[in-house]
């Protein structure tokens, strides 16, 4: 459906209904690209979702390799493990870059998309695989804010939650960082409005708007010891690895998704219709781990040390990287040990609060 590299081992899953939005906007049909690992046993309730961040992929196996594997947090060989790449997104599953009923591409007419509609995606999903109890839902990033919102959607089947390097809704912080990016992309010409040519996309405004992302992606200290004041033909290293992560981004990605994913983190609120952020999170029964970068300058560890605090059963871990927000990806191991741990310590099933009858009853598993 797009022209984005997509693993083959992904499947993919077409429902064949409508598919309601939280704005109101119905999706005629949608297609869903997943992979999974392991069996799901005959109870099934040995699922564990795995979210991605902004950029990634179904790929969980790539990108978070080092959590895969015999004896580990991952293990496909006790657990039932899948990943699917989130609505709006461009790695297969339905988003602007994918063609709308009239046959052309979505663009710019693609509908907004929030956090609770890409987790209600997952569910259907979850039905369609015969998923009847997941041991826990894991994400970083993107992947943490929908992480969350299982717990509240989708009570009855999560056990338990990681949440990693993320927040409980969108401070103006990372709103700020948000707008520096569309600002970028918007400026190239060849954008047009989100309705460009497949052929001719805005690669330099979506190379810009990974630049400006990659800068809050990191920290000081860790492109000051891996860059310093280096040069070469009087051009600076870290200007020049800038320069590759946007223009690689730009190669692999579609312009309208990033924009659309960039949109759905902005408006994430678990307290939106319920609340407030306090009263949601206090409803969250389940166990819930909360991982945070010390040296990440996106989501700053405050947001995470909140979480805890309001959770009923919250447990906060701390990465020791020195590479910021993408500390839970670089330094995965330190991950990776957290929640093998975090997973073996839930040998019950954890106490569950009522579902979300008034969430459920307007846009839940009726639409």
């Amino acid at each position: 459906m797009t022209g984005f590299r997509i693993s083959e081992a992904t499947q993919r899953l077409a429902p064949g209904r409508p598919f309601a939005l939280e704005s109101g906007a119905v999706l005629p049909g949608v297609e869903i690209a997943y992979r999974t690992w392991g069996r799901l046993n005959a109870a099934g309730d040995n699922a564990i979702v795995v979210c991605h961040a902004l950029t990634g992929s179904a790929d969980a196996d790539d990108w978070w390799a080092p959590l895969f594997g015999p004896g580990r947090a991952l293990d496909p060989e006790r657990h039932f493990i899948v990943c699917s790449n989130v609505l709006g997104g461009c790695y297969g599953t339905t988003g602007p870059a994918s063609p709308a009923p009239d046959g052309r591409r979505w663009g710019s007419r693609f509908p907004r998309v929030t956090v609770r509609d890409q987790v209600r995606l997952q569910m259907r999903l979850a039905d369609h695989l015969g998923i009847a109890g997941i041991r826990c839902v894991v994400g970083g990033s993107m992947g943490g804010l929908q992480a969350l919102e299982w717990a509240l959607l989708d009570p009855q089947r999560v056990r338990a939650v990681a949440s990693i390097a993320a927040a409980g809704r969108h401070p103006a912080w990372c709103i700020a960082w948000s707008e520096a990016q569309r600002l970028a992309l918007a400026a190239d010409p060849k954008f047009r409005g989100g309705d460009y040519a497949a052929a001719d996309p805005p690669r330099q405004g979506l190379a810009a708007a990974r630049a400006v992302a990659m800068v809050g992606y990191r920290s000081p200290l860790s492109l000051d010891e891996r860059f310093g004041r280096s040069a070469a033909d009087d051009d600076f290293a870290v200007r020049r690895w800038l320069r590759h992560h946007g223009n690689a981004l730009a190669e692999r990605f579609d312009a309208n998704s990033y924009l659309m994913l960039i949109d759905a983190m902005d408006t994430h609120d678990l307290g939106r219709g319920r609340g407030g952020l306090a009263a949601a999170l206090q409803r969250i029964r389940q166990p819930v781990l909360v991982g945070s970068v010390l040296t990440d300058a996106l989501y700053v560890p405050p947001e995470q040390r909140s979480l805890v605090a309001w959770l009923p059963h919250g447990e906060l871990f701390e990465i020791a990287s020195q590479h910021g927000h993408d500390g839970f990806l670089i330094d995965a191991d330190a991950v990776e040990l957290a929640l093998r741990r975090f997973l073996g310590a839930q040998s019950a099933p954890a106490p569950q609060p009522a579902p979300d009858v008034r969430l459920d009853a307007g846009y839940g598993y009726a639409c």
